[in-house]
């Protein structure tokens, strides 16, 4: 299941990203031609590295989930490498598999014209990012805590196994 959704918001996000880009860039060009101008002219750089991001996102997430703390790289590697070329090759299995044209698809993406939805629709991996980070800082410093609990219990207890507190 997590795989499917992993798999949903990667191949959605590399379509729709176009779309959120031009329709910021045709909204910054109103107020800043020159670089509305860029941002047009570099659109495949830019949904390259708004792609590249959620590959990392979910490269991050997918493999512990699959494989807990132990952590394969080949795995990893094999993971992310699927990912992306699924993402890449998103257009020909639509055609191929289901007759669906990514024309068809951007078509439905209307909701992208409006810039600040656009915004929106393309922080969603950097508010993972965000998300993910502040948990596993909660996460290790939960643990450094524990371990430092457990360590400060074992330091009470003497040699013959009693602790300081029965002592008294």
């Amino acid at each position: 299941m997590y795989l499917s959704f992993s798999w949903v918001l990667t191949v959605s996000y590399q379509l729709f990203t176009d779309a959120a880009v031009k329709s910021i860039a045709s909204y910054i060009g109103v107020f800043w031609s020159g670089a509305g101008t860029w941002l047009n002219s570099n659109i495949e750089t830019i949904v390259f590295i708004y792609a590249f991001t959620w590959i990392v996102v979910l490269s991050s997430v997918i493999p512990s989930v699959i494989l807990g703390k132990e952590r394969s790289i080949l795995i990893q590697y094999a993971v992310v490498l699927a990912l992306t070329l699924i993402a890449f090759f998103m257009a020909d299995i639509l055609q191929a598999v289901a007759g669906i044209q990514v024309k068809q698809i951007f078509e439905a993406a209307t909701f992208l014209q409006n810039p600040i939805i656009a915004g929106v629709y393309l922080s969603i991996p950097y508010l993972f990012m965000i998300g993910l980070d502040i948990r596993s800082r909660k996460r290790a410093r939960k643990e450094k805590v524990s371990a430092e609990t457990s360590q400060t219990q074992t330091d009470s207890v003497d040699v013959t196994g009693v602790s300081e507190n029965e002592n008294s």
